[in-house]
């Protein structure tokens, strides 16, 4: 499932924007791939991140895997629950399990992530 309001990086983050705040999660197809999720490093409150950097960590029964920031700006918020209730991102990925909040996108790095019908391409040519 890919969902049309928000924006997606190659390393499937999406990132869906609200005014000067943006949202950012891992998609379904990421989390589909990972299997059940049992741990989640993010990054800390007022933490500057970086397009395309890593920026936590997100564990699961499979493997391990880094989180890259699917664009610039500030963190001024994490998802708290997720530290003990991780299996909330299996469940819905693109609601209760978001990652992480950013303040002060980069407006050309934002309109430079695809799109839903792009990362759905994108998506197929990984198959």
């Amino acid at each position: 499932m890919v969902k049309d309001d928000r924006k997606y990086s190659k390393t499937h983050e999406w990132v869906l924007r609200s005014g000067d705040t943006a949202v950012v999660g891992i998609t379904d197809h990421a989390q589909d791939a990972l299997g059940d999720i049992t741990f989640v490093e993010l990054p800390k409150t007022g933490t500057v991140l970086t397009q395309g950097k890593e920026c936590g960590v997100i564990e699961s029964v499979k493997a391990a895997s880094d989180l890259y920031s699917p664009a610039s700006g500030t963190v001024t918020e994490v998802n708290g629950g997720l530290e003990t209730a991780p299996e909330a991102i299996n469940a819905d990925p693109y609601g209760n399990g978001w990652l992480f909040k950013l303040s002060g996108l980069n407006e050309t790095e934002f309109d430079r992530l695809m799109d839903a019908a792009a990362y759905g391409a994108f998506l197929e040519s990984e198959a």
